[in-house]
């Protein structure tokens, strides 16, 4: 149980990564915070959680929305007691374009998600984590924050300022004993975007690894660690997860 006594909020989490970690987690005996915007999803998630013997809260919230990040942060403290462990994983991308391409409203509501509403819910959670005497965030980031993929331009500008924000966040709060770290995925597989991946492009994403295609398993064991206090000396980090591609990529996925 090695989050045992921990009481952690994670974004995105009625679906893909986010779930996973949810479930690890509470696997490792963290009381968590299930949010997103479907609540059937999010009672799903909770209910299995359940049936396999952690608990759960689902509190639904659009974290377009500034106060609604806020009243998220104070709801989970409520509900759960405490708040010691913050996992900022909800992302979006939609409309996403070359920077040519894009128009503002795309590239303000993809920073809107994928940074600013991080931001929000850091300030939010960091005197609940100071209240409690420690804290750990992890920031789920992407490799494309350090190595650029065509046609991504907010996505890419928003998760290069997600791992400034994570480093920044880490030197203003280490007196307090709150840690911030950030997590980097290549490519993780996704029930709904590769429900029907052909095996032609399967043989060229696994290709881009020297180990396998990720999955979301994967994140969710990083996460458990630098959630846990096995990385207590862990801060400011961005740790990629991705089968090796970052040291050597075979093909160029297209």
């Amino acid at each position: 149980m090695r989050l045992a006594g921990e009481h952690a909020l994670v974004t995105g989490s009625t679906a893909g990564i986010g779930r996973e970690i949810a479930t690890r987690f509470a696997a490792e005996g963290a009381h968590v915070a299930v949010t997103g915007r479907d609540r059937g999803r999010g009672d799903a998630v909770v209910e299995a959680i359940a049936r396999a013997g952690g608990t759960a809260e689902f509190i639904p919230a659009d974290l377009a929305d500034e106060a609604a990040c806020t009243r998220l942060v104070d709801d989970a403290a409520a509900r759960l007691g405490s708040l010691t462990v913050l996992v900022n994983n909800a992302a979006g991308g939609g409309g996403d374009r070359p920077i040519a391409e894009i128009s503002t409203e795309s590239w303000e509501s993809i920073l809107r998600v994928n940074l600013t509403a991080v931001m929000w819910l850091c300030r939010a959670a960091v005197p609940r984590m100071i209240e409690a005497g420690h804290g750990s965030i992890v920031n789920i980031s992407s490799r494309a924050g350090e190595r650029a993929s065509p046609g991504l331009a907010a996505y890419i500008a928003s998760k290069g300022g997600l791992n400034a924000l994570t480093r920044s966040v880490a030197v203003d709060y280490a007196a307090h004993g709150i840690r911030c770290n950030a997590i980097s995925p290549g490519y993780v597989l996704n029930d709904r975007r590769d429900a029907d991946l052909a095996d032609e492009r399967r043989t060229r994403i696994a290709a881009m690894h020297l180990t396998r295609i990720g999955v979301s398993t994967d994140v969710a064991h990083a996460a458990v660690y630098l959630a846990s206090l096995e990385s207590e000396f862990v801060t400011g980090i961005n740790l990629p997860l991705d089968g090796g591609s970052s040291a050597a990529r075979g093909l160029v996925l297209g």
